[in-house]
């Protein structure tokens, strides 16, 4: 940490050692983040590089090295939203599903869970607020405002892309092969 607190503030003096031993620190963690909601990682990379230049830029607004980390998150999430946003047409459906809704149990036997594979095969709307919702640990109020959407949709969506994940695991352990055609 005292590494993190020297370079944190060398970099507020545009030492430029300083940001890239930050970029080295962070990159692949972010990178990983930014790759989580573009499911591109060309895309990821070029938002990575983006979103540091903007930290650079910006630093002077973040007080305090310890919350560097969350504040450079803070900047890739967005940004990387705001280019899946740009990007993307992302059909988000208003059908409410029940609230009653059980999540089904899966059987024990699926031992090993490839976080990627799902992501890259979930689209792109529930795998936003899925990201928003239990990563970023944002309110459905919050990612409504985020994504411009209604919290009804945020929360449908949300639901959607559990069942989805619970139906894609369930097709695995079934020894399905081709799991893309779970119905979205």
């Amino acid at each position: 940490m005292k590494h993190l607190e020297e370079n944190f503030k060398l970099a507020k003096k545009q030492d430029r050692r300083a940001q890239k031993a930050l970029y080295d620190l962070f990159s692949a963690k972010m990178l990983a983040v930014s790759n989580s909601y573009t499911n591109n990682i060309h895309d990821a990379e070029d938002i990575l590089l983006n979103s540091f230049l903007k930290c650079f830029n910006k630093i002077n607004d973040c007080n305090d090295w310890k919350s560097f980390p969350f504040w450079l998150r803070k900047i890739v999430v967005n940004d990387s939203i705001s280019f899946v946003r740009k990007n993307k047409n992302i059909l988000y459906s208003d059908i409410e599903i029940a609230d009653d809704y059980q999540e089904e149990e899966l059987d024990e036997s699926v031992n090993k869970i490839d976080i990627e594979e799902i992501f890259s095969q979930m689209p792109t709307g529930y795998r936003l607020i899925f990201n928003l919702y239990v990563f970023e640990d944002k309110k459905h109020q919050e990612i409504a405002e985020i994504l411009n959407i209604s919290e009804g949709t945020s929360k449908s969506q949300l639901s959607k892309a559990k069942k989805w994940i619970a139906d894609y695991l369930k097709a695995k352990e079934n020894g399905q092969k081709n799991t893309e055609t779970i119905k979205n």
